[in-house]
């Protein structure tokens, strides 16, 4: 405990922030001496969307069918329902193949927004459509935030977003298929980064949301490029980070399963690698001190600790790595666990460590 009063800090003045968005704030939590903590950890979100991930090929159903088994089970998503992602990528390359739109932001608005239609024990059928009905469903890991809009199916369309769909909104194909031309309205481009991020804020205005979007789309992206990690530590320890966007950072903090309502920088990266059977100390410093560096020649892989401080001096903040220069960190005080890019100029970024 007295190594977490002086670590998970940011001691440097951040850069005027440029159309970056950032998580929500949630509610500041008290240091336990009653003091504040005021040093920041990094909270800045560059613009940027998903990279290119494996793309199903315009084939027949059989096909389609065959990429989704092949994908379904690295990337924790149901056949059918990545079948029906794939047909909206399908369908909008032909309707606005200008758009760019992937199966894997599809997929993180369905993941983010019903579980990929598993939210409360439910599945889709052999037809694609929900086994029960979903109204709206409270967005999954909000710190008391809820979807209060009337947002429909799997991928939770309001009712002017479903307009520009046809069929059953219970449907994942024919919802999928809606919820990319709403995504590619107006002649969107969504391998820009901006646009992207834009899209989805209109689809859903919240920044929680956008992140697990964001997070869970990155991740799908990389697994489906190289499906054996999916097993890995790292992997593990990147599902259960993202997992808890969105929960409040706690001055020492090891989680709700440890009693607290969130964590702390290194409370969270403990807490994601023992759920992959992976210890690692519990401090920053001494993670940074502790685990095997990553060559400064290379850049940080999924799931590898990225650190920031004096190496020589006293290391005071660190995250987990997830891909696309974002990891995903508990900042400070008073703000959200969050995804943030990992790397600004000015910062006192000082390397990465591969715990596994």
């Amino acid at each position: 405990m007295v190594g977490a009063l002086v670590t998970c800090g940011w001691l440097f003045i951040k850069p005027p922030q440029q159309s970056t968005p950032v998580a929500a704030a949630t509610v500041p939590q008290p240091a336990p001496n009653g003091s504040a903590q005021t040093a920041a950890g990094p909270s800045v979100l560059e613009v940027s969307a998903p990279v290119q991930a494996q793309a199903p090929q315009q084939q027949g159903k059989s096909e389609l069918e065959k990429w989704a088994a092949g994908l379904s089970g690295p990337l924790d998503i149901p056949e059918r329902a990545l079948v029906g992602y794939a047909t909206g990528e399908l369908t909008l390359r032909n309707e606005q193949p200008n758009c760019h739109l992937s199966w894997v932001t599809l997929a993180g608005i369905g993941k983010a927004s019903a579980d990929h239609g598993r939210f409360g024990g439910g599945s889709l059928n052999a037809d694609g459509v929900t086994s029960k009905a979903l109204g709206a469903v409270p967005l999954q890991g909000a710190a008391g935030e809820a979807a209060t809009d009337q947002r429909s199916g799997p991928m939770q369309l309001t009712g002017a977003e479903w307009k520009r769909g046809a069929g059953n909104v219970q449907n994942i194909d024919d919802a999928s298929v809606a919820a990319g031309r709403t995504l590619c309205a107006n002649g969107t481009d969504l391998q820009a980064g901006q646009s992207w991020w834009n899209a989805i804020a209109k689809y859903r205005d919240s920044d929680l949301f956008r992140q697990q979007v964001l997070g869970n789309a990155q991740l799908y992206a990389t697994l489906s490029l190289a499906p054996e990690k999916a097993s890995a530590p790292s992997t593990r320890a990147v599902r259960f980070a993202l997992d808890q966007l969105g929960l409040p950072y706690v001055w020492g903090g090891n989680g709700p399963d440890a009693g607290a309502a969130g964590f702390d920088c290194s409370g969270l990266t403990k807490a994601a690698y023992d759920s992959a059977g992976v210890a690692l100390p519990r401090t920053a410093d001494s993670q940074f001190r502790a685990e095997p560096p990553v060559p400064n020649t290379q850049p940080p892989a999924m799931g590898d600790l990225v650190f920031y401080g004096s190496p020589a001096g006293f290391i005071h903040h660190v995250g987990l790595y997830l891909g696309n220069g974002l990891m995903i960190n508990a900042p400070q005080t008073g703000m959200a666990i969050q995804i943030a890019t990992y790397h600004r100029t000015g910062d006192d970024y000082a390397g990465a460590a591969r715990p596994a």
